[in-house]
């Protein structure tokens, strides 16, 4: 029984980070999008979140309890992370805000997991059990910091790539006024030289 037990255990935290995936959300502005999961007791929750594109690249996010009591606040952030652990059974809700902003629409990614608490004496848990969970946890920890690398590697790679077409088109333009400048002054020098006869 606690063989099939562990191997079942196993299987799902060997599953899970292939079903987990980062969300990508767009926020209007003056809009916000909220968030639930319902949590028990001693659950802990982690989301991470980074704005990948629009505006200033920030965004305000909490994380409120079934009381409507803010557990986590960041203002103004392009990136951030938030833990905790629920105090209270019930639906915890995360929020990202774009009401700061008047103009600018705003693409966030965000990663939301957890781990749900099973007592240390229950007997459920065994030993290998629990270096399975650290090893999922560790596993997930390495996932978001790549997922946060490959968004900021696309943030400045459009970035890089928008100020290398301004480049180009101020170095056209730049030509362009070159060529009129220097056809001009041929043109103005050439009239000095000309013969004018009186007939």
């Amino acid at each position: 029984m606690t063989v099939r037990l562990a191997a079942s255990w196993l299987a799902l935290f060997l599953l899970l980070p292939a079903l987990l995936h980062a969300h990508i959300i767009d926020i209007e502005a003056g809009k916000k999008e909220c968030f639930f999961e319902d949590l028990h007791k001693h659950d802990k929750m982690t989301v991470t979140y980074q704005v990948g594109g629009g505006g200033h690249l920030d965004i305000d996010f909490w994380l409120s309890d079934p009381e409507s009591r803010v557990l986590g606040k960041q203002v103004r952030q392009s990136t951030g992370t938030v833990s905790i652990t629920a105090e209270k059974d019930g639906r915890h809700d995360y929020c990202f805000s774009n009401q700061m902003s008047a103009i600018a629409d705003k693409i966030v990614s965000f990663n939301v997991h957890g781990v749900i608490y099973v007592g240390e004496d229950a007997d459920i848990v065994a030993p290998i059990e629990r270096e399975i969970r650290r090893f999922s946890n560790g596993l997930q920890s390495i996932k978001d910091e790549q997922e946060y690398i490959v968004v900021r590697e696309r943030t400045h790679r459009n970035t890089a790539e928008s100020t290398n077409s301004r480049v180009k088109w101020w170095s056209i333009m730049q030509a362009i006024g070159i060529f009129a400048v220097v056809g001009w002054q041929v043109y103005y020098l050439k009239s000095f030289f000309e013969v004018k006869r009186v007939i």
